[in-house]
C-alpha cells in the first residue's frame, strides 16, 4: 500500500465518521475526533468514565497524521503513518467493526415535484493482498449497478461527492434489483480475480526461485543425517510461510446505495 493510498483512506474514513479534517496537505492531515471516534480510536476509557460520572465537558483529541515524512511540513510533530504501523492497523479493524454494512440514499436537489427514481448499486471496498517473502496492499473501490450490472471503479470517492441519507427522501422511489446482491458480491469478486490472473507472476516467480534455493541450501546441510530431525521439517514449514506467494482478496465494507441516474 503507497503512502498516497493510505493518506486518501485516511481522509475517507475519517469524513465517514463525522470527524473533521481541520488540515490535509501533502503527507499529513490534522483530524479533530468526535467523542464517539475519541472512544473508538484513543483508548482512554476512564477519562470517559469520570465525564460520564462527574457531567463534565468532554474535549475529544485531535490527531496529527504524517503519511509522507519527505512532503510534510518540515519539524511537523505527529504519528506517522505507514502500512505496518499500529494505528493503521487498528483503523483497520475498526472500519471492520463500525461500518461493515450500510444502506443509503441519494437525497434528491434540484427536481421540484417530481418523482425521482434511484437505482440500486451495490458498493464493495476491497483489499487485495499479494504475499510471499515481500508484502504487498492495493485497495479498491467497486461499484455495481443491479440493475444492468455496470461496474465503476473509484465508487467511494464518487458517494463522497454525493448528499446521503439513511432514509428515503420525500418524492422517490427505488427501483427493484434485478441482480441480487449475493451475485453481486460474486461478480465483483470474480472479476477481481480475473483482473489478478492478466497481471504479472514475475514477484511469485521471484519468491519461489528464492525458496527453491533456500530448500537446496537446508537439504544440503541435513544431507548427511540419514533420520531428519524435527528442526529440518519445521524449517521446511518456516520456509513455506515465507515464501510460497498467495493472494487474498477481503472485503472491508460495503453497502447498498439508491442512486440517482
Amino acid at each position: 500500500m503507497q503512502q498516497h493510498e493510505i493518506h486518501r483512506f485516511l481522509e475517507r474514513y475519517f469524513h465517514a465518521n463525522g470527524c473533521e479534517l481541520k488540515a490535509s496537505g501533502d503527507g499529513y492531515m490534522t483530524v479533530q475526533l468526535t467523542i464517539e471516534m475519541d472512544k473508538e480510536l484513543m483508548n482512554r476509557p476512564f477519562y470517559w468514565h469520570y465525564l460520564e460520572k462527574t457531567g463534565g465537558e468532554p474535549n475529544p483529541m485531535a490527531l496529527n497524521l504524517i503519511t509522507d515524512q519527505e512532503k510534510a511540513p518540515e519539524g511537523l510533530q505527529g504519528e506517522v503513518i505507514h502500512f505496518g504501523s499500529p494505528r493503521l492497523h487498528q483503523i483497520f479493524r475498526s472500519t471492520r467493526s463500525l461500518a461493515g454494512y450500510t444502506r443509503l440514499y441519494e437525497d434528491r436537489a434540484g427536481f421540484g415535484q417530481q418523482q425521482i427514481p434511484l437505482h440500486p448499486w451495490l458498493g464493495m471496498n476491497v483489499k487485495i493482498s499479494y504475499q510471499s517473502n515481500r508484502k504487498k496492499d492495493t485497495f479498491r473501490s467497486i461499484g455495481l449497478n443491479l440493475i444492468n450490472g455496470m461496474m465503476k471503479e473509484g465508487f467511494h470517492d464518487e458517494l463522497l461527492t454525493l448528499k446521503l441519507t439513511p432514509k428515503i427522501p420525500d418524492l422517490c422511489f427505488t427501483l427493484t434489483p434485478i441482480i441480487r446482491p449475493k451475485s453481486g458480491i460474486g461478480r465483483i469478486q470474480q472479476q477481481l480475480r480475473d483482473e489478478i490472473s492478466w497481471e504479472s507472476t514475475e514477484w511469485a516467480e521471484s519468491a519461489l526461485a528464492s525458496w527453491k534455493e533456500d530448500r537446496e541450501l537446508l537439504d544440503h546441510f541435513y544431507k548427511e543425517v540419514e533420520e531428519k530431525p524435527e528442526s529440518y521439517f519445521l524449517e521446511q514449514a518456516a520456509l513455506k510461510d515465507q515464501y510460497e506467494p498467495k493472494i487474498e482478496i477481503e472485503i472491508i465494507n460495503g453497502g447498498i446505495f439508491y442512486l440517482q441516474q
